[in-house]
């Protein structure tokens, strides 16, 4: 499949020739593509990294799999931090199916809405756009992603490049953390993550509200 930048595709783990080119990575975008969003109920289809060097590998996940070593290993490294947007879906997919427990962790979403108190929309498409100039294409976000052995180039491209820019706009957005005397705050939350996805998968729902 023809792409304009590098992309490896794995079935079950990464090899372990990426994972000792991912490992040294101060830095790593995730993401994931489910059937759903649901943890209970929707499988994880696919899990994609990016590097500070733009070398995404795509991971296709078995149905019924339940363990990636190599990715555990990685994404629990003390060493790297791991970048998503929404992390609080990710991290629980990953921990629900593969018992992975991701740390440390950077959420864009929540540095989002953190640092762009300038603006109400705090989506993937309006961030990269807003930091980066990039504008993402949206259209196979809705995509049957469990169909992983013959996903087009299309809903290849689109899960690239979900971690594609990751990096790019979380050192923009911890530059403006900083800036504005927030950046104590990120983490603050960031570490808390952890607890809402345990409450989360033992099905407690709005456990702060009145």
């Amino acid at each position: 499949m023809d792409m304009d930048f590098p992309l490896t595709i794995f079935d079950q783990d990464l090899s372990p020739a990426s994972f000792e080119q991912f490992r040294p990575a101060d830095r790593l975008a995730i993401d994931t593509e489910t059937m759903g969003l649901k943890p209970s109920r929707d499988r994880l289809c696919l899990v994609q990294i990016c590097d500070p060097q733009g070398q995404v590998a795509v991971i296709r996940i078995s149905r019924g799999q339940t363990q990636a070593p190599l990715l555990k290993h990685l994404l629990e490294a003390p060493n790297s931090t791991k970048v998503f947007h929404f992390a609080r879906f990710d991290l629980g997919i990953l921990q629900h199916q593969l018992g992975i427990r991701v740390a440390p962790i950077f959420c864009t979403k929540i540095a989002s809405k953190l640092a762009r108190t300038y603006s109400p929309r705090h989506g993937l498409k309006e961030l990269v756009l807003d930091l980066t100039g990039v504008e993402l294409d949206k259209s196979s976000q809705s995509s049957d992603w469990g169909n992983a052995a013959n996903l087009s180039e299309a809903q290849l491209r689109y899960a690239a490049n979900d971690v594609r820019y990751l990096l790019a706009a979380q050192a923009q957005l911890q530059a403006m953390l900083e800036r504005e005397s927030r950046w104590s705050l990120a983490q603050a939350c960031f570490t808390a993550l952890p607890t809402l996805i345990e409450l989360d998968l033992a099905g407690f729902e709005n456990i702060f509200d009145h």
